[in-house]
C-alpha cells in the first residue's frame, strides 16, 4: 500500500491551499508562509498590479535566490576538490621522499 502524503492547509496571500506531500506540515507551512511574504513585499510595492503579475514575479524573485545558490553552491564544491586534490598531491610528494 502507498504511502500517505502529509498535508497542510495554508494561506497564501488571502488564497488558501491545500497541500500535500512528502515534507513535514510545518516545512509546507514554511514554504507557503515564505512564498506570502514575497507576494506581500511585491505588492507594497506595486500595488496596481495584478495577483497573478504578483505571484510570476514572486517565482522570478525566487528562482533569482535559487540560481544565486546554486552558483555559489557549484563554487564552494569546485573550491573543495580543488583543496582535496592538492592535499592528495601534497601527500603523494611527502610520502616520496
Amino acid at each position: 500500500m502507498a504511502e500517505q502524503k502529509a498535508k497542510a492547509t495554508v494561506d497564501i496571500y488571502g488564497e488558501e491551499y491545500i497541500m500535500r506531500g512528502d515534507a513535514t506540515p510545518e516545512y509546507m507551512s514554511m514554504l507557503a508562509r515564505y512564498i506570502d511574504k514575497k507576494m506581500k513585499n511585491i505588492a507594497a510595492r506595486q500595488p496596481e498590479l495584478p495577483v497573478s503579475k504578483i505571484a510570476v514575479l514572486a517565482a522570478l524573485n525566487v528562482a533569482d535566490e535559487l540560481s544565486k545558490l546554486q552558483e555559489d553552491y557549484d563554487a564552494l564544491v569546485k573550491m573543495m576538490d580543488s583543496e582535496k586534490k592538492d592535499e592528495k598531491k601534497n601527500q603523494k610528494k611527502q610520502a616520496s621522499r
